[in-house]
Protein backbone atom coordinates (compact mmCIF):
# COMPACT_ATOMS: atom_id res chain seq x y z
CA UNK A 1 0.00 0.00 0.00
CA UNK A 2 1.37 3.65 -0.70
CA UNK A 3 1.48 6.11 2.05
CA UNK A 4 -1.46 8.71 2.93
CA UNK A 5 0.25 11.09 0.97
CA UNK A 6 0.67 9.58 -2.23
CA UNK A 7 -3.35 7.88 -1.96
CA UNK A 8 -4.28 11.61 -1.56
CA UNK A 9 -2.42 12.69 -4.61
CA UNK A 10 -4.42 9.92 -6.91
CA UNK A 11 -7.62 11.36 -4.77
CA UNK A 12 -7.04 14.83 -6.06
CA UNK A 13 -5.93 14.23 -9.83
CA UNK A 14 -9.28 11.85 -9.65
CA UNK A 15 -7.17 8.20 -10.72
CA UNK A 16 -8.75 6.71 -7.51
CA UNK A 17 -12.01 6.87 -6.19
CA UNK A 18 -13.81 7.52 -2.48
CA UNK A 19 -15.70 4.47 -3.45
CA UNK A 20 -12.74 2.06 -4.76
CA UNK A 21 -10.97 3.09 -1.26
CA UNK A 22 -14.00 1.95 0.48
CA UNK A 23 -14.12 -1.29 -1.17
CA UNK A 24 -10.74 -1.84 -0.69
CA UNK A 25 -10.71 -0.82 2.79
CA UNK A 26 -13.93 -3.20 3.33
CA UNK A 27 -12.51 -6.51 1.76
CA UNK A 28 -9.62 -5.98 3.68
CA UNK A 29 -11.37 -5.75 6.66
CA UNK A 30 -13.51 -8.52 5.94
CA UNK A 31 -10.58 -10.69 5.25
CA UNK A 32 -8.15 -9.17 8.31
CA UNK A 33 -11.33 -8.26 11.00
CA UNK A 34 -11.46 -11.42 12.30
CA UNK A 35 -8.17 -12.21 12.68
CA UNK A 36 -7.23 -9.16 14.06
CA UNK A 37 -9.88 -7.18 15.63
CA UNK A 38 -8.94 -3.72 14.90
CA UNK A 39 -12.02 -2.44 14.37
CA UNK A 40 -14.80 -1.51 16.74
CA UNK A 41 -16.62 0.57 14.81
CA UNK A 42 -17.44 0.77 10.65
CA UNK A 43 -19.80 3.15 9.43
CA UNK A 44 -18.42 3.14 5.32
CA UNK A 45 -22.27 4.49 4.11
CA UNK A 46 -21.58 7.19 6.44
CA UNK A 47 -18.47 7.98 5.24
CA UNK A 48 -19.48 7.41 1.69
CA UNK A 49 -22.31 10.36 2.19
CA UNK A 50 -20.10 12.49 4.47
CA UNK A 51 -17.48 12.50 1.09
CA UNK A 52 -19.92 13.11 -1.63
CA UNK A 53 -21.53 15.73 0.00
CA UNK A 54 -17.76 17.18 1.03
CA UNK A 55 -16.22 16.38 -2.55
CA UNK A 56 -15.31 19.67 -4.21
CA UNK A 57 -13.89 21.07 -0.58
CA UNK A 58 -12.19 17.70 0.41
CA UNK A 59 -10.26 18.33 -3.33
CA UNK A 60 -8.67 21.48 -1.68
CA UNK A 61 -7.42 20.24 1.15
CA UNK A 62 -3.89 18.48 2.15
CA UNK A 63 -5.31 14.74 2.14
CA UNK A 64 -8.47 14.99 -0.69
CA UNK A 65 -11.01 12.74 1.30
CA UNK A 66 -8.72 10.12 2.47
CA UNK A 67 -10.25 7.65 4.69
CA UNK A 68 -9.29 7.67 8.48
CA UNK A 69 -9.82 5.42 11.44
CA UNK A 70 -10.13 7.17 14.99
CA UNK A 71 -9.22 5.87 17.93
CA UNK A 72 -12.13 4.76 20.23
CA UNK A 73 -10.76 6.74 23.22
CA UNK A 74 -10.72 10.46 23.74
CA UNK A 75 -11.73 11.26 20.06
CA UNK A 76 -15.16 12.14 19.77
CA UNK A 77 -17.16 12.52 16.64
CA UNK A 78 -20.64 13.62 17.33
CA UNK A 79 -23.32 10.89 17.30
CA UNK A 80 -20.68 7.70 17.17
CA UNK A 81 -19.50 5.26 20.04
CA UNK A 82 -17.57 7.31 23.04
CA UNK A 83 -17.04 4.33 24.82
CA UNK A 84 -13.19 4.27 25.94
CA UNK A 85 -13.29 0.81 25.85
CA UNK A 86 -15.38 0.09 28.77
CA UNK A 87 -18.48 -1.55 29.18
CA UNK A 88 -19.62 0.98 31.93
CA UNK A 89 -19.85 3.12 28.54
CA UNK A 90 -20.71 0.49 26.36
CA UNK A 91 -23.86 2.31 25.06
CA UNK A 92 -22.62 5.81 25.38
CA UNK A 93 -22.64 7.71 22.06
CA UNK A 94 -20.33 11.48 21.60
CA UNK A 95 -22.11 14.70 22.12
CA UNK A 96 -20.02 16.90 19.72
CA UNK A 97 -16.58 16.31 17.59
CA UNK A 98 -13.82 17.38 19.66
CA UNK A 99 -11.11 20.19 17.94
CA UNK A 100 -8.86 17.30 17.55
CA UNK A 101 -11.03 15.10 15.03
CA UNK A 102 -12.34 18.99 13.77
CA UNK A 103 -8.78 19.56 12.92
CA UNK A 104 -7.84 15.98 11.39
CA UNK A 105 -11.63 16.81 9.04
CA UNK A 106 -9.72 20.17 8.13
CA UNK A 107 -6.99 18.41 6.80
CA UNK A 108 -9.35 16.34 4.56
CA UNK A 109 -9.51 12.93 6.14
CA UNK A 110 -12.49 11.28 6.68
CA UNK A 111 -13.27 9.24 9.39
CA UNK A 112 -15.01 5.55 8.53
CA UNK A 113 -14.62 4.06 11.83
CA UNK A 114 -13.22 3.55 15.27
CA UNK A 115 -9.85 1.64 16.32
CA UNK A 116 -9.60 -0.55 19.32
CA UNK A 117 -8.69 0.02 22.60
CA UNK A 118 -7.76 -0.86 26.20
CA UNK A 119 -10.00 -0.04 29.06
CA UNK A 120 -9.57 4.13 29.35
CA UNK A 121 -6.25 3.72 28.09
CA UNK A 122 -4.12 2.50 30.80
CA UNK A 123 -2.34 -0.60 29.00
CA UNK A 124 0.44 -1.28 26.89
CA UNK A 125 -1.23 -3.63 25.28
CA UNK A 126 -5.41 -3.49 23.76
CA UNK A 127 -7.32 -6.07 25.46
CA UNK A 128 -10.95 -4.47 26.90
CA UNK A 129 -13.58 -6.88 28.01
CA UNK A 130 -15.58 -4.94 25.43
CA UNK A 131 -13.78 -5.52 22.67
CA UNK A 132 -11.59 -8.38 23.51
CA UNK A 133 -7.77 -8.37 22.15
CA UNK A 134 -6.37 -6.93 19.10
CA UNK A 135 -3.69 -8.61 17.58
CA UNK A 136 -0.42 -8.42 16.24
CA UNK A 137 -0.47 -8.70 11.88
CA UNK A 138 3.11 -9.90 11.99
CA UNK A 139 2.01 -12.49 14.64
CA UNK A 140 -1.21 -13.38 15.73
CA UNK A 141 -0.46 -15.33 18.84
CA UNK A 142 0.84 -11.60 19.98
CA UNK A 143 -1.08 -8.40 21.09
CA UNK A 144 -0.81 -4.90 18.65
CA UNK A 145 0.14 -3.24 21.38
CA UNK A 146 -1.75 -0.40 23.33
CA UNK A 147 -3.50 1.82 24.02
CA UNK A 148 -3.43 2.74 19.93
CA UNK A 149 -3.25 -1.26 19.34
CA UNK A 150 -5.89 -1.34 16.74
CA UNK A 151 -5.00 1.72 15.57
CA UNK A 152 -1.73 0.08 14.69
CA UNK A 153 -3.07 -2.94 13.64
CA UNK A 154 -5.15 -1.38 10.70
CA UNK A 155 -2.02 0.47 9.27
CA UNK A 156 0.09 -2.29 9.50
CA UNK A 157 -1.95 -4.72 8.04
CA UNK A 158 -2.42 -2.29 5.12
CA UNK A 159 -6.36 -1.85 5.56
CA UNK A 160 -5.61 1.90 5.91
CA UNK A 161 -2.22 4.33 5.33
CA UNK A 162 -3.12 6.26 8.02
CA UNK A 163 -4.73 6.18 11.33
CA UNK A 164 -5.20 8.30 14.92
CA UNK A 165 -3.96 7.47 17.66
CA UNK A 166 -2.71 8.93 21.54
CA UNK A 167 -0.04 8.89 23.73
CA UNK A 168 -0.67 9.44 27.33
CA UNK A 169 2.56 6.87 28.22
CA UNK A 170 3.83 4.97 25.01
CA UNK A 171 0.60 4.23 23.63
CA UNK A 172 1.69 5.62 20.21
CA UNK A 173 5.07 5.15 20.21
CA UNK A 174 4.80 1.35 21.68
CA UNK A 175 2.28 -0.20 18.93
CA UNK A 176 4.46 1.39 16.69
CA UNK A 177 7.55 -0.62 17.70
CA UNK A 178 5.66 -3.89 17.84
CA UNK A 179 4.03 -3.03 14.16
CA UNK A 180 6.91 -1.92 12.08
CA UNK A 181 5.60 2.04 12.13
CA UNK A 182 6.38 5.25 12.77
CA UNK A 183 5.10 6.84 15.73
CA UNK A 184 5.24 10.61 17.09
CA UNK A 185 4.00 12.12 20.28
CA UNK A 186 4.41 15.70 19.56
CA UNK A 187 5.54 18.38 22.24
CA UNK A 188 2.76 19.45 24.96
CA UNK A 189 0.61 21.46 23.71
CA UNK A 190 1.06 21.60 20.10
CA UNK A 191 -1.97 19.37 18.95
CA UNK A 192 -5.98 20.84 18.76
CA UNK A 193 -7.61 19.72 22.62
CA UNK A 194 -10.58 20.42 24.17
CA UNK A 195 -13.78 21.18 24.19
CA UNK A 196 -14.73 18.52 26.95
CA UNK A 197 -11.16 17.77 27.73
CA UNK A 198 -8.09 20.17 28.05
CA UNK A 199 -5.63 18.39 30.27
CA UNK A 200 -5.63 15.03 29.14
CA UNK A 201 -3.51 13.16 31.89
CA UNK A 202 -2.72 16.31 33.01
CA UNK A 203 -0.57 17.20 29.45
CA UNK A 204 0.78 13.26 29.93
CA UNK A 205 -1.44 12.35 27.11
CA UNK A 206 -0.97 13.76 23.38
CA UNK A 207 -2.96 12.69 20.28
CA UNK A 208 -1.36 12.27 16.79
CA UNK A 209 -1.34 9.57 14.27
CA UNK A 210 0.44 6.02 13.03
CA UNK A 211 1.89 6.60 9.79
CA UNK A 212 4.35 4.27 7.28
CA UNK A 213 6.29 7.27 5.88
CA UNK A 214 8.04 10.44 7.75
CA UNK A 215 6.29 12.70 4.78
CA UNK A 216 2.66 11.61 6.02
CA UNK A 217 3.95 12.33 9.44
CA UNK A 218 4.98 15.65 8.19
CA UNK A 219 2.20 16.86 6.74
CA UNK A 220 0.27 15.78 9.55
CA UNK A 221 2.22 17.17 11.85
CA UNK A 222 2.85 20.62 10.29
CA UNK A 223 -0.83 20.79 9.30
CA UNK A 224 -2.54 20.25 12.10
CA UNK A 225 -0.10 22.20 14.62
CA UNK A 226 -1.74 24.73 16.59
CA UNK A 227 -1.57 27.38 19.56
CA UNK A 228 -5.01 27.57 21.67
CA UNK A 229 -5.30 30.76 23.81
CA UNK A 230 -7.28 29.27 25.67
CA UNK A 231 -5.78 25.70 26.40
CA UNK A 232 -3.68 25.03 29.67
CA UNK A 233 -0.22 23.88 27.64
CA UNK A 234 1.91 25.94 24.91
CA UNK A 235 3.96 24.34 23.08
CA UNK A 236 7.30 26.47 22.00
CA UNK A 237 6.71 27.71 18.03
CA UNK A 238 10.28 28.96 17.55
CA UNK A 239 11.15 26.05 15.47
CA UNK A 240 8.19 25.08 14.17
CA UNK A 241 9.91 25.05 10.86
CA UNK A 242 10.49 22.10 8.29
CA UNK A 243 14.13 20.61 9.09
CA UNK A 244 15.88 21.78 5.95
CA UNK A 245 15.74 24.89 7.17
CA UNK A 246 15.98 24.39 11.30
CA UNK A 247 18.50 22.12 11.54
CA UNK A 248 22.42 22.13 11.84
CA UNK A 249 25.10 19.90 11.96
CA UNK A 250 26.98 18.02 13.26
CA UNK A 251 23.83 17.07 15.52
CA UNK A 252 24.90 15.86 18.93
CA UNK A 253 23.46 12.81 19.79
CA UNK A 254 23.36 11.02 23.49
CA UNK A 255 22.07 7.39 23.71
CA UNK A 256 21.19 4.86 26.69
CA UNK A 257 20.82 1.44 26.74
CA UNK A 258 19.49 0.87 29.98
CA UNK A 259 17.31 2.63 32.57
CA UNK A 260 17.86 -0.23 35.35
CA UNK A 261 13.77 -0.91 35.97
CA UNK A 262 14.46 -3.88 33.26
CA UNK A 263 16.58 -6.57 31.28
CA UNK A 264 16.87 -5.09 27.61
CA UNK A 265 16.53 -7.92 25.03
CA UNK A 266 19.94 -8.52 24.03
CA UNK A 267 18.86 -8.71 20.31
CA UNK A 268 17.00 -5.45 20.68
CA UNK A 269 20.27 -3.65 22.37
CA UNK A 270 22.14 -5.02 18.94
CA UNK A 271 19.54 -3.40 16.79
CA UNK A 272 20.00 -0.10 18.65
CA UNK A 273 23.55 -0.46 18.58
CA UNK A 274 23.15 -0.86 14.53
CA UNK A 275 21.46 2.78 14.69
CA UNK A 276 24.27 4.13 16.87
CA UNK A 277 26.76 2.64 14.42
CA UNK A 278 25.47 4.53 11.56
CA UNK A 279 24.81 7.72 12.95
CA UNK A 280 28.28 7.76 13.61
CA UNK A 281 29.11 7.11 10.30
CA UNK A 282 27.11 9.80 8.89
CA UNK A 283 29.27 12.29 11.52
CA UNK A 284 27.11 12.65 14.08
CA UNK A 285 28.93 13.22 17.28
CA UNK A 286 27.12 10.08 19.42
CA UNK A 287 28.07 10.07 23.34
CA UNK A 288 26.45 7.36 25.98
CA UNK A 289 25.08 9.26 28.41
CA UNK A 290 23.34 7.62 31.93
CA UNK A 291 19.24 7.30 31.79
CA UNK A 292 18.38 11.24 32.86
CA UNK A 293 15.35 10.01 35.36
CA UNK A 294 15.01 7.45 38.43
CA UNK A 295 12.54 5.23 36.97
CA UNK A 296 11.11 3.55 39.81
CA UNK A 297 10.49 7.45 41.48
CA UNK A 298 9.13 8.45 37.58
CA UNK A 299 6.54 5.91 37.59
CA UNK A 300 5.28 6.44 40.67
CA UNK A 301 4.57 9.91 40.47
CA UNK A 302 2.66 9.04 37.22
CA UNK A 303 1.08 6.51 38.50
CA UNK A 304 -0.36 9.20 41.40
CA UNK A 305 -1.55 11.10 38.60
CA UNK A 306 -3.21 8.46 36.72
CA UNK A 307 -5.15 7.42 39.81
CA UNK A 308 -5.93 11.02 40.86
CA UNK A 309 -7.25 11.62 37.01
CA UNK A 310 -9.34 8.35 37.28
CA UNK A 311 -10.51 8.98 40.57
CA UNK A 312 -12.35 12.82 39.64
CA UNK A 313 -13.48 11.31 35.97
CA UNK A 314 -15.36 8.55 37.95
CA UNK A 315 -16.99 11.51 39.99
CA UNK A 316 -18.21 12.59 37.42
CA UNK A 317 -19.81 9.50 36.33
CA UNK A 318 -21.46 8.90 39.49
CA UNK A 319 -23.09 12.49 39.72
CA UNK A 320 -24.51 11.56 35.93
CA UNK A 321 -25.18 8.01 36.95
CA UNK A 322 -26.66 8.79 39.83
CA UNK A 323 -25.82 6.16 41.46
CA UNK A 324 -22.10 4.38 43.21
CA UNK A 325 -19.30 3.35 41.19
CA UNK A 326 -18.70 -0.64 42.05
CA UNK A 327 -15.61 -3.24 41.45
CA UNK A 328 -18.52 -4.65 39.17
CA UNK A 329 -18.65 -1.70 36.69
CA UNK A 330 -14.93 -1.83 35.28
CA UNK A 331 -11.80 -3.68 35.11
CA UNK A 332 -10.13 -4.83 38.28
CA UNK A 333 -6.64 -2.84 37.00
CA UNK A 334 -8.92 0.50 36.71
CA UNK A 335 -10.70 -0.36 40.34
CA UNK A 336 -7.64 -0.73 41.95
CA UNK A 337 -6.36 2.71 40.35
CA UNK A 338 -9.45 4.43 41.09
CA UNK A 339 -9.21 3.17 44.77
CA UNK A 340 -5.81 4.89 44.95
CA UNK A 341 -6.77 7.84 43.25
CA UNK A 342 -9.68 8.52 46.48
CA UNK A 343 -7.19 7.84 48.90
CA UNK A 344 -4.86 10.03 47.15
CA UNK A 345 -4.06 13.20 49.47
CA UNK A 346 -4.16 16.47 47.03
CA UNK A 347 -1.04 17.36 49.01
CA UNK A 348 0.53 14.21 47.64
CA UNK A 349 -0.83 15.06 44.45
CA UNK A 350 1.04 18.28 44.06
CA UNK A 351 4.20 17.15 45.43
CA UNK A 352 3.60 14.78 42.66
CA UNK A 353 2.96 17.39 39.47
CA UNK A 354 6.14 19.24 41.07
CA UNK A 355 8.30 16.49 40.79
CA UNK A 356 7.02 16.18 36.57
CA UNK A 357 8.14 19.99 37.01
CA UNK A 358 11.61 18.62 37.84
CA UNK A 359 12.24 16.44 35.63
CA UNK A 360 11.20 18.27 32.78
CA UNK A 361 13.79 21.16 33.89
CA UNK A 362 16.32 18.06 33.99
CA UNK A 363 15.90 16.48 31.11
CA UNK A 364 15.70 19.90 29.14
CA UNK A 365 18.26 20.39 30.55
CA UNK A 366 20.06 17.13 28.47
CA UNK A 367 18.85 19.23 25.28
CA UNK A 368 21.34 21.99 26.08
CA UNK A 369 24.20 19.74 25.80
CA UNK A 370 22.60 17.20 23.09
CA UNK A 371 20.37 17.53 19.99
CA UNK A 372 18.57 13.87 20.49
CA UNK A 373 18.27 11.31 23.52
CA UNK A 374 18.17 7.66 21.18
CA UNK A 375 16.90 4.59 23.16
CA UNK A 376 15.07 1.67 22.34
CA UNK A 377 11.45 2.16 21.99
CA UNK A 378 11.03 -0.80 23.85
CA UNK A 379 12.84 -3.34 25.98
CA UNK A 380 11.00 -6.50 24.38
CA UNK A 381 9.04 -7.50 21.04
CA UNK A 382 5.43 -7.59 21.54
CA UNK A 383 4.57 -9.82 24.08
CA UNK A 384 2.39 -13.33 23.69
CA UNK A 385 -1.61 -13.19 23.99
CA UNK A 386 -0.92 -15.70 27.04
CA UNK A 387 1.31 -13.22 29.06
CA UNK A 388 0.52 -13.33 32.38
CA UNK A 389 0.68 -9.64 33.28
CA UNK A 390 0.67 -10.20 36.97
CA UNK A 391 -0.03 -12.97 39.48
CA UNK A 392 -2.92 -14.72 40.50
CA UNK A 393 -2.33 -13.03 43.88
CA UNK A 394 -2.21 -9.58 42.68
CA UNK A 395 -5.84 -10.09 40.34
CA UNK A 396 -7.20 -10.80 44.11
CA UNK A 397 -6.21 -8.04 45.57
CA UNK A 398 -6.98 -5.57 42.44
CA UNK A 399 -10.81 -7.03 43.01
CA UNK A 400 -10.27 -6.00 46.50
CA UNK A 401 -8.24 -2.94 46.13
CA UNK A 402 -11.22 -0.81 48.43
CA UNK A 403 -10.32 -3.43 51.62
CA UNK A 404 -6.47 -2.07 51.33
CA UNK A 405 -4.57 0.59 52.95
CA UNK A 406 -3.51 3.74 50.97
CA UNK A 407 0.33 2.80 51.46
CA UNK A 408 -0.86 -0.72 50.54
CA UNK A 409 -2.97 0.66 47.21
CA UNK A 410 0.00 2.43 45.98
CA UNK A 411 2.36 -0.53 46.10
CA UNK A 412 -0.69 -3.00 44.76
CA UNK A 413 -1.06 0.05 41.68
CA UNK A 414 2.80 0.06 40.88
CA UNK A 415 3.09 -4.36 40.94
CA UNK A 416 0.06 -4.56 38.30
CA UNK A 417 2.04 -2.62 36.07
CA UNK A 418 5.70 -4.16 37.16
CA UNK A 419 5.48 -6.52 34.10
CA UNK A 420 4.44 -4.16 31.43
CA UNK A 421 6.98 -1.65 32.34
CA UNK A 422 9.18 -4.30 31.94
CA UNK A 423 8.52 -4.46 28.56
CA UNK A 424 8.16 -0.83 27.27
CA UNK A 425 10.30 1.15 30.25
CA UNK A 426 11.64 3.75 27.98
CA UNK A 427 8.60 5.99 26.61
CA UNK A 428 7.09 7.31 29.70
CA UNK A 429 9.74 9.87 30.37
CA UNK A 430 8.30 12.11 27.25
CA UNK A 431 5.13 12.09 28.34
CA UNK A 432 6.00 13.83 31.89
CA UNK A 433 8.50 16.17 30.96
CA UNK A 434 6.02 16.92 27.19
CA UNK A 435 9.28 15.98 25.14
CA UNK A 436 8.72 15.18 21.31
CA UNK A 437 9.48 11.88 20.87
CA UNK A 438 9.40 9.39 17.98
CA UNK A 439 9.50 5.74 17.64
CA UNK A 440 11.25 4.63 14.10
CA UNK A 441 10.78 0.85 12.73
CA UNK A 442 14.48 0.41 12.05
CA UNK A 443 14.87 -3.60 13.59
CA UNK A 444 13.62 -7.22 13.66
CA UNK A 445 13.78 -10.01 16.31
CA UNK A 446 13.00 -13.35 15.03
CA UNK A 447 10.87 -11.70 12.13
CA UNK A 448 9.25 -9.24 14.67
CA UNK A 449 9.36 -5.50 14.58
CA UNK A 450 11.60 -3.49 17.46
CA UNK A 451 12.05 0.29 16.88
CA UNK A 452 14.24 2.81 17.90
CA UNK A 453 13.12 6.02 20.24
CA UNK A 454 14.35 9.64 19.61
CA UNK A 455 13.63 12.21 22.11
CA UNK A 456 14.40 16.18 21.41
CA UNK A 457 14.16 19.82 23.24
CA UNK A 458 10.24 20.93 23.44
CA UNK A 459 9.42 22.12 19.56
CA UNK A 460 11.81 20.40 18.27
CA UNK A 461 9.97 18.25 15.64
CA UNK A 462 11.90 19.33 12.88
CA UNK A 463 15.19 17.13 14.25
CA UNK A 464 12.67 13.95 15.12
CA UNK A 465 11.66 14.30 11.67
CA UNK A 466 15.06 14.83 10.38
CA UNK A 467 16.42 11.30 11.64
CA UNK A 468 13.53 10.24 10.48
CA UNK A 469 14.48 10.75 7.15
CA UNK A 470 17.49 10.21 7.00
CA UNK A 471 17.20 6.75 8.40
CA UNK A 472 14.06 6.62 5.88
CA UNK A 473 16.22 7.54 3.07
CA UNK A 474 19.10 5.14 4.14
CA UNK A 475 16.59 2.64 3.62
CA UNK A 476 17.01 1.12 7.21
CA UNK A 477 13.29 1.10 8.05
CA UNK A 478 11.93 -2.27 8.39
CA UNK A 479 8.38 -1.21 6.89
CA UNK A 480 6.61 -3.71 4.62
Amino acid sequence: MQDATAMAELLRAQKLSFEELLTDIETKSNQLQPKLNAWTYLDLSGAKKNYRKNQDKLSRTVFAGLPIALKALGQSKKGWPSTSGSLLLAENKAKVTDYFVQGIENLGFVPIGQSNVPEYGFKNITDSKLYGNCLNPFDTTRFAGGSSGGAAALVASGILPIATASDGGGSIRIPASFCSLIGLKPTRGSMPVGPGNWRSWQGASIAFALTKSIRDTENVFYNLRTSQPEAPYQAPKREWMHYEKAVRYPLRIAYCLNNKVSDLDYRIRAETLKIVDFLQKEGFDVEEVPYPANMVTLMQQYYRMNAADTAAMFQEMQAKLKRPLTNQDMEEMTWAMYQFGLDLKASDYVLSLQYWDEIAVKTESLFKEYDLFLTPSTAQVAPSVDTEFYSPKIGEKLRFAHELSPKEKEKLVYDMFAKSLSITPYTQLANLTGQPAISLPTGRVNDLPVGVQFMASKGREDLLLMVGALLEQAKLFTIE
